[in-house]
Order: structure tokens, then C-alpha cells, then sequence
């Protein structure tokens, strides 16, 4: 079971740097990286791998006629070889495949990946069935393989300097997160995300339950509350959503909606502790409000934190991810272990489908 404790030593062995990672040395041989899957929201994330040094996307597979035929015509895609599932598996010192076919067949593609011995960076959410995503997640740990989760705030610099606080303790004990991720989501994209029942929670939700997992753990119990508050004929999707997590001294609420005009500048996850608040908003362009019970700073030589109210901004623009391919790149060199395991992205995969009353 995720335990707090154990995520937080992990996560405190994270760099923290204005980019949200410090970018490794470049390797003497980049890592051969094939992408399957252009149907994916996220999918444009291979052009993070293409500037990299530490990687060499070797081709994309797309088996979907209509969606291979836009990527041919794609200024991104077109860049890159397009090979058959075969060709691309097969592909001479292939070490990571990144998954990025639409949502339904995300498991699908992964399980092959890791049943050939690939390192997997598979995109969120983690598919519909939790049975399906369990077992592959035990074949890759029964392989010495990773299955990295593209949720894309896990290096963004805020979240790293969270965790470096809530490590120390400067924060105290938490009692309280809550988080909304909400943008307008047009009627095309309604009828895309209505597939699924979780609505919003499930496409949107996903990437603050990933941040409020992470600082309070497996949830006791999860209470969802979905709502559909735009009525249109073309679709069913839940678009206005909330979440309760319960834990023994916590509470957590996660939100999100496809309905929020400028929702983008409202993304915000805020923990509050006995000896402090921590206010990370917007989640894009990540501006921390700090509010502490003393002063506090990690050594001699770093920055002061005061008492009182104060404000963080980081001077580097937070960059999505880059540092999920860094870290990435690091774990697949032996260079350091995975900071969010198995037990985690389980964890987390079970309280998505909870929230999102699936």
C-alpha cells in the first residue's frame, strides 16, 4: 500500500530546479524511444523526446487509417518514420516504447510493449479497467520493467518544492487538499471524452488526484458527486464534477469541470498543514503562495522562507514533459529508481475510477 511516508522520501530525492528538473548530462548513446498512438491529447509529448539529448525517437506507429492519415500531413508527426506495430517492436535496441493511441486502447498497447521487455511511458488515465491495468502493472514488476504515467504535474517545479516542504515538515500535519483542473472543452471534444462515463474526472481529474495521492496516500474512501450541468443533445458527458477523499485525519476535493471560462488560470492544488499553506496557482504557469507559522530554509546559503505570507515564482517557464523524459531517461540508465512505483500509479488508478463513479 502507498503510504505517505514512503512517497514523500521518495519524491524529496528530486532535484529542485526552476525547470522543474535538472536536465542530465548528455549520454554517449541516446535511448531509442518509439511512440505509439497519435490519437492521444498528449500525443504531441514526442517532440519533448525528439530535442532531447538523452533520447532517439525512432518512428511513431498509428494503426487507426484516418488518424495515420492526418499524422502523414502532420508538421510534427511527418518528421519522424511511420512503421508498422511489427516494425516498430522490432526495432534494433529499442529500450522504450511511449503510448499514445486513444484512451481505449492505451492498456492494450502498454501490455505488448512490456510483454516484449520495453520500458513503457504510458499516458493517463490508465484505461477503464483496473483488473487490466493491475496485471500489467505486476508483469512489468516481475520484469525489472517501468510503466511511467504521463501525468504531467509530477515535475513541475512547484510540485517539487511541495514535497521538499512537506518532506522537512515545514507544513506540518496535513488535514486538508483540494484541487480543480477545469477548462471549456467544445462540443467535438465533449463527444470524444463522452466514450467513457467518468466525464471530466476521469480525462481531466486524473492529473490532481496523481497530486493529492502523492501527498495523503491511499484515500480510505472516495464519494463522487457527478453532475451534468450542459444539456446538449450530442452527447452524455458528466461535465461538472467534484470528489471527496476521506482519510483518518484528512479530507481532500478534487473538482473539475468542462465548463469554466479561463479554467486554465484557476488549475490550483492547495495542501494545508498545522504549521503552514501551500497554494500552487495557476498549475501551467506555477506561482506558489506560501503562508508559514516561522521562518523557515533547507541550509546556510539557500533561500529564506519567511513567516507569514509570501510569494514563490519561478524563474524558468514551467515546460510540460521535459521533465517526465529526463526522469525517465535517468530511471532506464540505472541512474536512480523510480520515485512513484507501482503501488502508487495503483493507488492512484483506483481512486480516478472511485472519483469518477466508474
Amino acid at each position: 500500500m502507498t503510504t505517505r511516508r514512503r512517497f514523500l522520501t521518495a519524491a524529496a530525492t528530486l532535484p529542485v530546479a526552476a525547470s522543474g528538473i535538472a536536465r542530465a548530462a548528455a549520454p554517449a548513446k541516446p535511448i531509442r524511444y518509439l511512440q505509439i498512438g497519435t490519437g492521444h491529447a498528449h500525443a504531441n509529448k514526442v517532440e519533448a523526446y525528439a530535442e532531447s539529448r538523452d533520447w532517439e525517437v525512432v518512428g511513431i506507429v498509428e494503426e487507426d487509417p484516418a488518424l495515420l492519415e492526418a499524422a502523414r500531413k502532420s508538421p510534427l508527426y511527418g518528421k519522424f518514420p511511420f512503421l508498422s506495430l511489427e516494425e516498430g517492436l522490432k526495432t534494433p535496441e529499442l529500450k522504450v516504447v511511449g503510448v499514445e493511441s486513444e484512451v481505449r486502447d492505451l492498456l492494450r498497447y502498454a501490455r505488448l510493449a512490456v510483454d516484449r521487455g520495453y520500458h513503457v511511458h504510458l499516458d493517463k488515465p490508465a484505461g477503464a479497467s483496473m483488473a487490466e491495468y493491475r496485471e500489467l502493472m505486476k508483469v512489468a514488476d516481475e520484469k525489472g520493467l517501468v510503466v511511467q504515467m504521463g501525468f504531467m504535474y509530477r515535475f513541475n517545479p512547484a510540485v517539487q518544492l511541495l514535497h521538499r516542504m512537506l518532506q522537512a515538515g515545514w507544513l506540518g500535519e496535513v488535514f486538508e487538499t483540494h484541487a480543480v483542473m477545469s477548462k471549456v472543452i467544445p462540443p467535438r471534444d465533449r463527444q470524444t471524452l463522452d466514450e467513457f462515463p467518468g466525464g471530466t474526472m476521469f480525462e481531466l481529474g486524473c492529473h490532481i488526484i496523481d497530486l493529492t495521492v502523492s501527498v495523503l496516500g491511499k484515500p480510505d474512501k472516495v464519494v463522487p458527486f457527478p453532475r451534468r450541468s450542459l444539456e446538449t443533445p450530442d452527447d452524455t458527458l458528466m461535465d461538472n464534477m467534484l470528489a471527496v477523499f476521506e482519510y483518518p485525519k484528512a479530507t481532500a476535493t478534487v473538482r473539475t469541470t468542462g465548463l469554466e471560462v479561463e479554467g486554465f488560470s484557476r488549475r490550483h492544488f492547495t495542501v494545508c498543514g498545522t504549521e503552514g499553506t501551500f497554494h500552487i496557482q495557476p498549475l501551467d504557469r506555477p506561482v506558489v503562495t506560501l503562508s508559514l507559522s516561522q521562518e523557515r530554509r533547507f541550509g546556510e546559503g539557500e533561500r529564506v522562507f519567511p513567516k507569514g505570507t509570501s510569494t514563490v515564482e519561478f524563474a524558468t517557464p514551467y515546460e510540460r514533459y521535459v521533465g517526465d523524459a529526463a526522469d525517465l531517461a535517468a530511471i532506464v540508465r540505472g541512474e536512480k529508481k523510480n520515485p512513484y512505483p507501482s503501488d502508487h500509479d495503483l493507488a492512484v488508478q483506483e481512486a480516478v475510477l472511485a472519483a469518477a463513479a466508474m
